[in-house]
């Protein structure tokens, strides 16, 4: 059974992957009484449409929102004791152990590939231990540096590093965290790097 709601100025499809699969309540366009749906696709009444997101479109002007728009990460570091994979080349620091990649975009190498155009966010959080010189960490995007932040305390075991930002990201930018002073010999365990999707363009 499916029940539309009257007098719509342009109809969404909301896929049912973002549906409760037994019952939803949606307001009708007067703000009145709740309207009930069942079934596998709701049709949701817009009084102001636009056509500013991403979606496929049929030819009576119907939008589908992209399905795989879910992309998050976050990765830590999880012993002191520093790897190999972080060369004194390229210098970039290395997460072993990755707690969310929804889309598998941030790779074994610790760096996030963008699937698409949009709006990102960037945090990072990367200690350093016994080590009484300063280091410095860069967000890198595209080998650029973007934001960095400091830890250069002498009279403290354990200090951090930490920053974060909204970034435009393309299609394949490469955003990563690069030791671009001092290093990080003692480890870096506890170290966070954490991104994720906010809306895209």
């Amino acid at each position: 059974m499916q029940k539309s709601v009257k007098r719509c100025n342009s109809i969404k499809w909301i896929p049912y992957h973002l549906m409760d699969p037994f019952r939803l309540f949606v307001g009708a366009q007067n703000d009145t009484e709740p309207v009930v749906l069942e079934g596998k696709c709701l049709v949701v009444c817009d009084s102001n449409p636009t056509t500013d997101w991403k979606g496929s479109s049929s030819p009576l002007g119907i939008s589908v929102r992209a399905a795989n728009s879910k992309i998050a990460f976050s990765a830590v570091r999880s012993n002191n004791h520093e790897p190999s994979e972080m060369s004194n080349k390229t210098r970039i620091i290395y997460f072993d152990q990755v707690l969310v990649n929804i889309g598998n975009y941030f790779t074994l190498e610790s760096v996030f590939l963008s699937p698409r155009k949009g709006i990102y966010s960037f945090n990072f959080h990367v200690i350093k231990v016994y080590q009484s010189q300063t280091i410095q960490v860069n967000l890198m995007l595209n080998g650029k540096p973007v934001i960095s932040a400091f830890a250069g305390d002498k009279d403290v075991t354990r200090e951090a590093a930490t920053n974060g930002v909204l970034l435009f990201l393309d299609k394949e930018d490469k955003v990563y965290l690069k030791l671009e002073k001092g290093n990080l010999v003692g480890g870096w365990q506890y170290s966070t790097f954490s991104g994720f999707l906010v809306f895209s363009l």
